[in-house]
């Protein structure tokens, strides 16, 4: 059964960091592509980042690039989002997301069949 769970969300002031984490079980998280995606209230899940399996590749959404970094650990079956110079933009419910197949292309929630429950960011300026 495969399983994602997601950790690290909290609530934090401007400018300050998080790490979240994307911990997997019951696949083969080298042959994965694994996305970070964000929700705010009333709004659509949106692509916030991917990385193939075995780090090969990753990508950032222009909105937080330079801010985000995604990174995994294969050996933890892991993948993480490290969140700096937070703002109140980026508050959301953050989701980890896997795809069956290394493929950069994958930006929308509609490839991906594979979800955690989600973990909450909230930015108070």
């Amino acid at each position: 059964q495969i399983q994602l769970v997601e950790s690290g969300g909290g609530l934090v002031q401007v400018g300050e960091s998080l790490r979240l984490s994307c911990a997997t079980s019951g696949l083969v998280f080298g042959f994965y592509t694994m996305a970070w995606f964000r929700q705010a209230p009333g709004q659509d899940r949106t692509f916030v980042a991917l990385i193939t399996g075995r780090s090969n590749f990753s990508a950032i959404t222009d909105s937080v690039k330079g801010r985000f970094t995604i990174s995994s650990d294969n050996a933890r079956h892991t993948a993480y989002l490290q969140m700096n110079y937070l703002n109140p933009d980026d508050t959301a419910v953050y989701y980890c997301a896997a795809h069956p197949r290394l493929d950069s292309t994958r930006r929308s929630s509609q490839d991906y069949a594979r979800w955690g429950h989600g973990t909450q960011v909230t930015v108070s300026s």
